[in-house]
């Protein structure tokens, strides 16, 4: 069985793909940060890519999650429960994290979509993965801190809700890079075009304004690289990634 991919895209910056989705590794001498945690079922090659990395699972600090879907919140139980790794998500995800409430795609939506080309693979592929599992994060905590993360990488949190209320993405000044998660992608199992888009609209919790209020946000940070939940690593400014999707490009 190979290992997930993983991509260096800076120094220590390392963008990893699971099933249909992305996590991040931020990485400051022995520590690393984890953004998102794949489904369920990528639990293994989350941990084989800090392996791979030349880390231990333990040598991850803290778990960020942009957002508290099946797909992003995957890995999160086992790695407290096997090293104690914390979770932090934005104040307003943390009941959603929680299973407090739910913002997430519902089975019968998805029924109500497989006549759309590309879901049924894509549905089987993921349940596979655990989507269809009742994940919750009950020791799930809202950021320690405003601005700057304590954190390797010293991510800061920039809210941008509307794919879910709390959805955050993550600035990495000192590597030039957002991490966006599903508030803007480069592609998806659903898409057909690569390239920077919006998430299918079935999947967001929030309205297209909220969304398009989202890349607004984005388009205010200095960074030449996206990380997003899914699709490819895209470089050049992310003001100019959000400006194609608002064109239509």
């Amino acid at each position: 069985m190979t290992g997930p991919a993983v991509e260096r895209l800076g120094r220590d910056v390392f963008l990893v793909t699971g099933t249909d989705v992305n996590w991040i590794l931020l990485r400051e001498v022995d520590d690393l940060t984890l953004i998102d945690g794949g489904y369920p079922g990528d639990l293994p090659a989350v941990e084989s890519s800090v392996r791979t990395l030349g880390h231990r699972p333990q040598d991850v600090v803290a778990t960020l999650v942009t957002h508290a879907h099946v797909d992003h919140l995957g890995a999160v139980n086992a790695f407290r429960a096997r090293y104690g790794t914390p979770v932090h998500l934005h104040p307003l995800e943390v009941a959603h994290a929680r299973r407090e409430h739910l913002e997430q795609l519902a089975p019968r939506q998805v029924v109500a979509n497989l006549w759309r080309p590309r879901v049924l693979p894509w549905a089987l592929r993921v349940a596979r993965a655990g989507a269809g599992r009742d994940v919750a994060a009950p020791h799930a905590e809202a950021f320690p801190t405003s601005g700057p993360l304590d954190l390797p990488g010293s991510p800061v949190p920039v809210w941008t809700g509307g794919h879910t209320s709390g959805h955050t993405a993550f600035h990495v000044p000192g590597a030039g890079a957002v991490v966006s998660g599903d508030s803007l992608v480069t592609g998806h199992a659903l898409s057909p075009t690569t390239g920077p888009q919006l998430i299918a609209p079935w999947f967001n919790h929030g309205t297209d304004a909220e969304m398009r209020e989202a890349l607004d946000v984005l388009a205010t940070l200095d960074a030449d690289l996206l990380l997003p939940g899914h699709g490819p690593a895209h470089r050049g400014p992310v003001r100019a990634a959000v400006e194609a999707v608002r064109d239509g490009r």
